[in-house]
């Protein structure tokens, strides 16, 4: 049986092992946002929430790149991007890790009164700056490359070997 738009139909995917399992499911999806109307109406339906997901925690997992999707049955490579850049910027990960934290907290207790952090806040290696140390060779100009044993490609006109011309008025 074919489907309205020419294709053969999609075959019903069981657990993977890559998919989300329900009880997960059932305590993210609350924290989604509401889904937007398409303005007009009238574009192609908007890919399921949870296949979107699936896709996303799958690209977390692998490591694989965004397209990599594409060979997948999971999601499109840029409907899962899109959706990713719109629940990362509703707080949607944030807010399902803090309720991961909670729960393991409940279940195995955290210690709150030890907490270490680490980071470091320095210049970048290459950022350069007012301070920053002058060249050895001042007379090389920017971008110009030295020849081998450091002498000039194309000695300046006072280093020519013969007497230096003078002018008299």
């Amino acid at each position: 049986m074919q489907q309205k738009d020419g294709k053969p139909p999609r075959k019903p995917i069981g657990d993977d092992g890559w998919r989300l399992p329900d009880a997960l499911w059932t305590e993210m999806e609350p924290l989604l946002p509401p889904r937007p109307k398409h303005p007009l109406g009238c574009h192609n339906p908007r890919v399921p929430d949870r296949a979107a997901m699936d896709a996303i925690f799958f690209v977390l997992r692998t490591g694989c790149q965004w397209n990599a999707l594409n060979q997948t049955t999971l999601c499109s490579s840029s409907s899962a991007h899109r959706r990713f850049q719109e629940w990362t910027a509703a707080g949607v990960f944030e807010a399902f890790w803090c309720a991961g934290l909670l729960v393991y907290d409940e279940l195995a207790g955290i210690d709150w009164s030890w907490l270490a952090l680490d980071g470091a806040m320095s210049k970048a290696p290459l950022g350069g700056g007012k301070n920053r140390p002058q060249p050895d060779r001042s007379r090389q100009a920017r971008g110009q490359a030295r020849a081998a044993g450091g002498r000039p490609r194309h000695p300046a006109p006072s280093s020519l070997p013969g007497p230096t011309p003078t002018i008299t008025s």
